[in-house]
């Protein structure tokens, strides 16, 4: 009788798993797969490190595909709908519609520094998941940037720079302080993640590019 009241009780208790928001699950997700990649990645160490039971994973994702691929959603969804909306209307210059999409672009990745971290490792190799990635999430968010290049190549405001070179100049160049932190407070121990440490390295960085990029017409 005690054995059956105690199994009773055990049913009625709250489950960790059914309290646990879905937004830790993925972001957990996320910071796994971009430390220890898509093979170090276990459903049941993930578990672990949350803190639940060893079947929340499989009873809201079903395998680690699944959510390998909606963390992936989770955490590059808000970049393309971000890239996609970037250009400032009330800015005329398109040479300064590029310097905001680099700035930009270079304080969401301080801010999201995993989706860098992601792509250090999944780009190494040519896998569907890389494909998925880029069709998805890269191609389309950096289209508007792309047109950009051209357009200001074309007018002589810039020399020509395909979308590649522009995309690893800032992604893995500039970016990269962010993903590598480690190394990067071995260079200089003053925190790169600060606030105002994000926004002057982004101004930096975007008028470099810019005026990097910039023709002048007298030389």
């Amino acid at each position: 009788m005690a054995s059956t009241q105690a199994s009773q009780g055990r049913r009625g208790r709250p489950k960790t798993a059914d309290s646990k928001p879905l937004e830790d699950i993925l972001e957990a997700g996320l910071v796994a797969f971009a430390t220890y990649g898509y093979e170090g990645v276990s459903l049941r160490m993930l578990n672990r490190g949350l803190g639940v039971s060893h079947n929340l994973s499989y009873q809201r994702f079903g395998g680690k595909d699944d959510l390998w691929r909606t963390s992936v959603d989770f955490g590059f969804g808000p970049l393309l709908r971000i890239m996609q909306g970037i250009f400032d209307p009330t800015l005329t210059e398109p040479l300064e519609q590029l310097r905001l999409a680099t700035r930009r672009y270079v304080v969401f990745s301080a801010e999201h520094p995993h989706l860098i971290a992601l792509m250090n490792i999944e780009a190494r190799q040519d896998t569907d998941r890389l494909a998925y990635i880029y069709d998805t999430y890269i191609e389309p968010a950096l289209t508007g940037v792309g047109r950009l290049l051209v357009y200001l190549a074309e007018q002589k405001v810039i020399r020509p720079i395909s979308l590649r070179e522009f995309h690893f100049l800032v992604a893995h160049g500039a970016a990269a302080i962010y993903s590598l932190l480690p190394l990067a407070i071995l260079f200089d121990p003053a925190p790169p993640g600060d606030p105002a440490a994000i926004e002057e390295h982004a101004r930096l960085v975007s008028d470099v590019i810019v005026e990097g990029l910039r023709l002048h017409p007298n030389g």
